[in-house]
C-alpha cells in the first residue's frame, strides 16, 4: 500500500465524514475494488501513460455514473495529480478505515478450499475468543495449507492447518533424533573410556 493511496484514503474519510455520507461512499469503494481486482483490462487502463487523465476521468465518471459527490471528487483529483494507477489501493484503504471507524476487524481465514458452513462456525467460534469486535470473514484459498485453517485477525494469528502441524512433528523429529543421537553418542565414549 502506497503512502499516497493512504493519504488519499484518508482525507476522503475525513470529507465524508464531515458531510454524513461514509457508508454510500464505502458502498462506492468496495465496487472500485471489485471492478479494478476483477478487470486486468481497468488495472491496465488506470496505470497506461498513453492515455489522459482526462480520458481516465471521463471513463470512470461513465462507468461509476451514480458514486457520491465525494468520489466524484476523488476521480478530479487524481486527475489533476495523474495518479490514477493507485485508485484501487485508495478504494481499499477506505474500507479498511470504514470497518475501523465502525469497530469492525476482518478476519482473514485461509483453507484448502472454500470455506464450508461448519468450518465457518468453528472459525467464528475461535475468532470470538480472539476479537470482541464485529468481524468480516475473507476466505483465501491456498492449497497448499493441505488442510485445516489459519485465522489471521489484525495481528494475530490462529495456525490449524495441517502443513503447520505436520511442520511441527518434522521439526520434533529432528530434535528428537537430534538428541538420541547425541545420546548415543555419549554412551559410545562411555563404553569406550571403560576398555
Amino acid at each position: 500500500m502506497s503512502r499516497a493511496a493512504i493519504r488519499y484514503a484518508k482525507a476522503i474519510i475525513e470529507i465524508a465524514i464531515a458531510n454524513g455520507t461514509t457508508d454510500k461512499v464505502n458502498e462506492d469503494m468496495k465496487s472500485i475494488v471489485a471492478a479494478v481486482n476483477s478487470s486486468a483490462e481497468l488495472k491496465e487502463f488506470l496505470s497506461s501513460p498513453v492515455i489522459s487523465s482526462e480520458t481516465k476521468k471521463n471513463a470512470l465518471s461513465e462507468v461509476f455514473a451514480s458514486v457520491q459527490p465525494q468520489t466524484s471528487s476523488l476521480f478530479r483529483l487524481l486527475q489533476e495529480n495523474k495518479r490514477f494507477e493507485i485508485l484501487g489501493a485508495i478504494a481499499h484503504e477506505f474500507n479498511g478505515l470504514h470497518d475501523e471507524l465502525n469497530g469492525v476487524e476482518i478476519a482473514k481465514v485461509t483453507t484448502a478450499i472454500p470455506m464450508t458452513g461448519e468450518l465457518e462456525a468453528k472459525v467464528l467460534e475461535k475468532v470470538a475468543s480472539i476479537s470482541d469486535k464485529k468481524v468480516t470473514i475473507v476466505n483465501i484459498v491456498d492449497p497448499a495449507i493441505i488442510g485445516g485453517f489459519i485465522l489471521r485477525i489484525g495481528d494475530k494469528q490462529y495456525n490449524a492447518s495441517l502443513a503447520n502441524r505436520l511442520q511441527e512433528l518434522k521439526e520434533n523429529l529432528v530434535i528428537n533424533t537430534i538428541k538420541d543421537i547425541s545420546q548415543w553418542q555419549k554412551l559410545k565414549q562411555l563404553k569406550f573410556q571403560q576398555y
